[in-house]
């Protein structure tokens, strides 16, 4: 529900997952110190590397779907279609320049 201090977003119904699933990332990033300090196989640090990214792109996915389900149909209805198009295009292609 918006408030005068914190308007609805895309994601505003699955905060709570959304804040689990960062945490459990947070704690695989943890884990990769954990094994650089232990100096773990090189291709072993890698795939848990590869599992974290994957895991960020699926709270990036559902993000962008919230974003526009919500935030890009409220801006269409409020004429901004164009730009909230631009906007999320952008995003997407920012997503997609890893590496």
């Amino acid at each position: 529900m918006a408030t005068a201090d914190r308007p609805t977003r895309g994601y505003t119904a699955t905060k709570d997952q959304l804040t689990t699933r960062l945490r459990r990332i947070e704690g695989q990033v943890r884990g990769i110190e954990r094994m650089v300090e232990d100096d773990r196989y090189c291709i072993d640090v890698l795939t848990q590397i590869s599992a974290i990214q994957a895991a960020l792109d699926k709270v990036a996915l559902g993000l962008l779907d919230g974003h526009v389900r919500h935030c890009v149909q409220e801006g269409t209805e409020a004429g901004k279609s164009e730009e909230m198009t631009t906007e999320l295009m952008a995003s997407v292609g920012r997503l997609l320049r890893r590496g």
